[in-house]
């Protein structure tokens, strides 16, 4: 399991990586069997958004630290560094280019691109 990370470098510079998530076995929902999670971590508001067809928004930076987690519909996400990468249904996209350059973000295709966003700031 993985996600594409958004991070921006001192110089403002936006990049990619990704990210594998660690799995442990534990205990989460007693008295079932143990299931392999991942750490947690505190988040501060979930909301969902839609995209639509054609939209395609001028670079700018994330407002907040947030995951954006697809549920349908692609979307092609440029760094400023100029790396690419097309999110679709079931990717998970870590935002956290805050200041800088920022990234470009566009909906491919003719449906809209929906998500559920998951903001830690």
């Amino acid at each position: 399991m993985h996600y594409h990370h958004l991070y921006v470098d001192a110089a403002g510079e936006s990049h990619w990586r990704t990210v594998e998530v660690t799995l442990e076995e534990r205990t989460f929902a007693p008295p079932a069997k143990a299931i392999f999670t991942s750490d947690g971590e505190p988040a501060k508001a979930v909301l969902f958004l839609s995209l639509a067809p054609g939209w395609n928004e001028p670079i700018h930076p994330t407002p907040k630290r947030q995951f954006y987690v697809c549920l349908s519909g692609r979307v092609r996400v440029t760094a400023s560094d100029g790396e690419a990468r097309e999110i679709g249904p079931g990717d998970v996209w870590r935002m956290e280019d805050t200041h800088g350059s920022g990234h470009h973000t566009e909906v491919l295709g003719d449906a809209p691109a929906t998500a559920v966003m998951v903001q830690f700031d």
